[in-house]
Order: structure tokens, then sequence, then C-alpha cells
């Protein structure tokens, strides 16, 4: 006769590691998302512009199409999780400031308010703080 245990705790991912992953991967998803606009729709030269537009110096625009491709494309990996969501959380504090500040709170005002990047930017904190969770190939626990 055989029989079965329910796996430990040491061989199934906890709930925090699973929610970890969750957070992970769909901030990758839309970090992706979000730089491949900048590139494909609104062009590096035309982010450059609006980038100048705000009073930011144009290079910076293809500085953060590279770190939101690359920073989503690690985060969805789970390669040093911590770090690029430290690394990200300057552009999305930038987003918030230069980019919507001045439209308001709420994002449904026409340009869009920093009420998205705000909270966008407390779960990089958040992120940074519990690390990749499962499935990360890098796992960076603290």
């Amino acid at each position: 006769m055989t029989t079965t245990t329910a796996p430990t705790s040491a061989t199934r991912p906890a709930n925090a590691d699973i929610a970890a992953l969750i957070l992970r991967v769909s901030m990758g998803v839309l970090f992706v998302a979000h730089g491949w606009m900048k590139y494909s729709v609104f062009t590096p030269a035309g982010t450059a512009g609006y980038f100048a537009s705000i009073g930011l110096p144009p290079f910076l625009a293809y500085v953060t199409i590279a770190v939101e491709i690359l920073g989503g494309l690690m985060l969805i990996a789970g390669l040093w999780t911590r770090w690029v969501s430290i690394v990200l959380i300057p552009v999305m504090v930038g987003a918030a400031y230069f980019g919507h500040g001045s439209n308001g709170f709420f994002f449904s005002v026409e340009g869009g308010g920093w009420e998205y990047p705000a909270f966008w930017t407390v779960a990089l904190v958040v992120q940074a703080l519990i690390g990749g969770g499962a499935f990360a190939l890098r796992n960076d626990r603290a």
C-alpha cells in the first residue's frame, strides 16, 4: 500500500511567493507594453520631442524607452527583481511629476493625472521589498 502526503512548505511556494510572481510578471508586461508604445507608436524621436516639451532633456526619452522595455523583460524573467524595481522607481516618479503632475490627481482627466504612476511607484517599492517570488530565474530573497 502506498500513501501520499501533502507537499511540505519546502516544496510548495508560499502565498507571498505566488503574490510576488503575479506582481512581478504583471508589472513586467505593462512596462514592456508601455516602453514598446513609446517606441512603435510615438517613436523615439516623438517621445524625445515630448520630453523636451515638458522640460526634460530629450536623450532621457531614449533611456526611458530602454529602461522600460529591458526592465520589464527582466521583471517577467525574475532577474535581479529588487534592483530592477528600484531602477524603475525614478522612471515612474518622473512620469508622475513631469508627465502628469500638472494634470491633477485622477488619471481620467485629459492628459492623465498622477494617480496611476503614483500607484505603480508604490507597487515597485513593494516588489523591491518582497523580491522576485516563485519561479524567478534569479531569486533575490533577503
